[in-house]
Parts: structure tokens; C-alpha cells; sequence
């Protein structure tokens, strides 16, 4: 390699001061030099520019701003599992309590007697 491609880092099909060769050569010059990479999968249509994600409508999403996005849905996943944590044990706490219901008439003669009404 030439010390022309690690200059301006071109393929090697591409020789300085000549038009792009192939779309090939076009495509690598524009993702190495301006980060502009299409994505393929569940992300086709999407694509990077520069420190921006652009969507198929042309919204562009700044670095900063998928950060906040990613970090809310974080914190949404783990406030999610805390809750259901928290109901989970609150429901075995409420599974261990009993309720008797006794007549108030059997109790004072069973525990008082009749003495004391």
C-alpha cells in the first residue's frame, strides 16, 4: 500500500485524482471518511452519519439524545422489576396472616365467664 491510501485512506482500486471506480469503492470511502454506514436486519432503512443515527424519515438522533433514551429505559426496567419484587414479597407476607372470627358472646363466656356481665 501507497502512503497515498493511508493518507486519505481510499481502496487501493481507487488511485488519487481519478473518478470512484466502482460504487464498492464509493460505499468504503464514505463509511471510513464519513461514518455514513447503512444498517441492514431489523435496522434497514436506518443508517449512521457522522455521531448521528438517522431514521428512514430522515430524524436524525444525536449521540447525547439515545444516550437519555437508552438510560430511561433502564431505569424503567429496573423500577418495573422492583416493583413486581416488592408485590411478590408483599403477597407472601399477606399469605402468612390469619383471621379468626369469634362471636363476642362465646368469647366472654369461654374466657371471662358470666361473672363479669
Amino acid at each position: 500500500m501507497s502512503d497515498t491510501y493511508d493518507m486519505d485512506r481510499r481502496p487501493p482500486c481507487w488511485e488519487p485524482g481519478e473518478p470512484c471506480p466502482n460504487s464498492c469503492a464509493h460505499e468504503h470511502y464514505r463509511r471510513v471518511i464519513d461514518n455514513h454506514v447503512s444498517l441492514t436486519g431489523p435496522w434497514a432503512g436506518w443508517r449512521l452519519a457522522g455521531r448521528e443515527l438517522v431514521g428512514p424519515g430522515g430524524i436524525r438522533i444525536p449521540e447525547r439524545r439515545l444516550q437519555g433514551l437508552l438510560w430511561r429505559a433502564d431505569a424503567t426496567d429496573l423500577r418495573d422489576a422492583t416493583r413486581k419484587r416488592n408485590a411478590a414479597a408483599k403477597a407472601r407476607q399477606q399469605s402468612l396472616v390469619k383471621v379468626v372470627v369469634v362471636g363476642l358472646g362465646e368469647w366472654r363466656e369461654r374466657d371471662v365467664g358470666t361473672s363479669a356481665g
